[in-house]
């Protein structure tokens, strides 16, 4: 059983959390998030939010659903409160002979081997830092938003495991398979 919920989510400085009938919405120095409250969630857990804490406690301690509503909603405000305070990123890398990547307006666009570029809307709140060529980091408030499009792109040329060529996560460990032997 996971202890998430024991512990409560702490409001840095220039962050604030206001409780809506709706939603939970985290404001920071990043921009705003929101965590919904869903008819389910609201009847099985109670939100309280004072001395920049905020603290969620179940409903009914001895009731299963409860307990796991009690730590997914603790673990969400913790995510949406790092991620208006702080905020989230994905640092990529490029392996390849003419692989780069560029940002060219709200586009991302890839040269990974193929015959053409792979040209990739950006979706709101992402952003693409281009650190070197083959190197960028995606940015974003959204924890789900920035992974899901590190994903996207990653898919675009998954790294191959003889000569390591591709796009992958820069912390990534890379399985490398040894060739045929003679």
């Amino acid at each position: 059983m996971s202890r998430a919920g024991k512990y409560p989510v702490n409001i840095p400085s220039g962050t604030t959390v206001s409780k809506t009938d709706a939603a939970i919405v985290v404001k920071g120095p990043k921009g705003t998030n929101e965590v919904p409250l869903t008819h389910k969630s609201s009847d099985l857990v109670n939100v309280e939010i004072k001395d920049n804490q905020v603290i969620v406690t179940p409903k009914d301690a001895e009731d299963k659903a409860s307990r796991a509503m009690w730590g997914a909603m603790t673990r969400n405000i913790k995510i949406a409160v790092e991620g208006a305070s702080v905020g989230f990123k994905k640092e990529m890398a490029m392996k390849g002979v003419g692989y780069k990547a560029q940002v060219k307006g709200k586009d991302l666009v890839l040269v990974a081997g193929y015959s053409h570029d792979v040209v990739m809307p950006l979706p709101a709140g992402i952003t693409v830092e281009i650190v070197a060529p083959t190197e960028f980091n995606i940015v974003g408030i959204d924890k789900q938003k920035v992974g899901q499009f590190a994903d996207t792109v990653r898919r675009v040329r998954k790294p191959e495991p003889y000569k390591g060529k591709g796009i992958f996560y820069k912390n990534e460990t890379l399985r490398r398979k040894e060739g045929k032997k003679k």
